[in-house]
């Protein structure tokens, strides 16, 4: 098979796809990889290790989806890539395509084959390829809210642990999954008094047994929420629901009752976000202030620290590359119910529910199979 690894053209996305471990690995399995000059340098590569592995460098975007039979990449196609994507050509990465409806009728249009890392899901409904991301983006987001907590870029003015004599930050993480574990971890590790929050009381009772004394396990529901944010100096909104729109925990309304200098990271933001008043910002412009409560809202949180999460990331995507490269997409999804799973459009068909609910679309799963 043909392999197309274009650079990542999104706002300040440094990651790679395919690293040239990679590459390595899928020519031993007789495939052809074509990567585009310079789409490793932002996570430490070049094209001459590119090379060297045995890739063969292009010089634009347009040549690599001309050529590619199978597109790997990190990010959604943005609007300037949705022309170059062909019919029944492979896109193996993360689409979300429920926080976007333009992305999902370009893609419907284009007749591609569109396999969401997001939805790639184990017999344990865990979620294999978001999981590495998801680590990398719990532990930013305690990282970059105990930054904009700092008075001069507009918060409380907190030290996430205090000091002797005086008390620390009061976190509040809504969602026990991935995300919120690597999270109450963070915050509790830098001395921070820490309330994680989910609707499954088995979950609580797993998190209540790991984490350390300073992490306290709450039910979620508005009315605990709606009492933990008025006191809450950061909060991480955590929530997944595979392939469809987190739901709003946090209202426009709610911000009223906060403290000013209240710091919001939504880190669903690229799945609708669970705070209302979050919209997708980028790490050039990555807050802004409604109400006095500063909004982190980067959709692409990994992307800054590119070295870590391209590794990550490719050590869960690779098997699955070569699975797909190997077999041909309707032969590993036959096969292979996680990669089934991960199908969320092909041949102008909805086949993943979520996406087809958030926009109201046709649902055609046992259609797109048949034909496959």
């Amino acid at each position: 098979m043909i392999i197309g690894v274009p650079k990542e053209i999104k706002n300040n996305e440094n990651r790679v796809a395919v690293t040239p471990a990679g590459v390595a690995e899928m020519k031993n399995n007789g495939h052809a990889v074509y990567v585009q000059t310079t789409a490793g340098e932002g996570s430490g590569f070049t094209d001459q290790e590119y090379i060297a592995a045995g890739a063969q460098i292009l010089g634009t975007i347009e040549e690599i989806y001309a050529i590619a039979e199978m597109i790997v990449k990190v990010k959604e196609p943005i609007a300037s890539e949705y022309p170059l994507v062909k019919k029944n050509q492979l896109v193996f990465t993360y689409f979300h395509f429920a926080s976007s409806e333009p992305l999902t009728h370009a893609m419907l249009e284009s007749g591609a084959v569109c396999l969401a890392y997001e939805t790639v899901e184990k017999a344990d409904r865990s979620l294999p390829l978001l999981v590495p991301m998801s680590e990398v983006a719990g532990r930013m987001s305690i990282q970059e809210g105990a930054k904009y907590l700092e008075k001069p870029l507009k918060g409380r003015g907190i030290l996430l642990g205090g000091v002797p004599g005086v008390p620390p930050a009061k976190v509040l993480v809504l969602g026990g999954g991935i995300v919120g574990t690597q999270a109450a971890k963070m915050a509790a590790g830098l001395g921070a008094h820490v309330t994680i929050m989910d609707v499954s009381l088995p979950r609580l009772r797993q998190l209540s047994d790991i984490m350390p004394a300073n992490v306290t396990t709450i039910m979620s529901n508005r009315y605990n929420i709606y009492n933990a944010i008025k006191e809450s100096d950061l909060i991480i909104g955590a929530v997944l629901i595979p392939g469809a729109k987190a739901p709003n925990l946090i209202t426009r309304e709610m911000l009223k009752d906060m403290r000013p200098g209240t710091v919001l990271v939504d880190v669903a933001v690229d799945q609708g976000g669970c705070i209302e008043t979050c919209t997708p910002t980028t790490h050039e412009n990555p807050t802004f202030i409604i109400d006095d409560i500063v909004h982190y809202c980067v959709a692409n949180m990994p992307g800054a620290v590119p070295y870590t999460s391209t590794l990550a990331l490719t050590n869960a995507t690779l098997p699955y590359v070569l699975q797909l490269a190997n077999k041909g997409w309707q032969k590993a999804c036959a096969e292979n119910e996680e990669l089934k799973k991960g199908l969320n459009v092909a041949n102008g068909k909805i086949l993943y529910k979520g996406v087809a609910e958030a926009w109201n679309l046709p649902f055609n799963e046992e259609l797109v199979l048949a034909d496959a």
